[in-house]
């Protein structure tokens, strides 16, 4: 798994139901237990700062248009994710870091 994979994830909470979720941790922890990401839903809901729309692709694996929820980052243990479904694109990946610089007070 690395960033910007596509997973299957069985999350705690209300997010409990499994749910495909796009890796958002850097590479540089590969070796580690648990991993970050963002769930993804296919429930819309127009918030661009904190919603980012992914159309369903067979690169990236999704089987319909969601959006990346970028204010539910999680951290869940490995042994919790599914196999890699897929990958988003670069582009894709720039677009999810400008808008969680801007969630976790990162950009300024």
């Amino acid at each position: 798994m690395k960033r910007g994979d596509v997973v299957t994830v069985a999350m705690q909470g209300d997010f409990g139901k499994p749910r495909p979720a796009v890796v958002i941790q850097t590479d540089a922890l590969l070796g580690t237990r648990h991993v970050i990401v963002c769930p993804l839903t296919s429930s819309r809901v127009d918030l661009p700062a904190v919603r980012y729309p992914v159309k369903s692709t067979a690169e990236n694996g999704l089987r319909i248009d969601s959006q990346v929820m970028l204010n539910n980052v999680a951290t869940v243990s490995r042994a919790k994710c599914g196999p890699v479904v897929g990958a988003l694109t670069a582009e894709q990946m720039l677009a999810i870091n400008e808008r969680l610089a801007f969630v976790l007070g990162l950009g300024g």
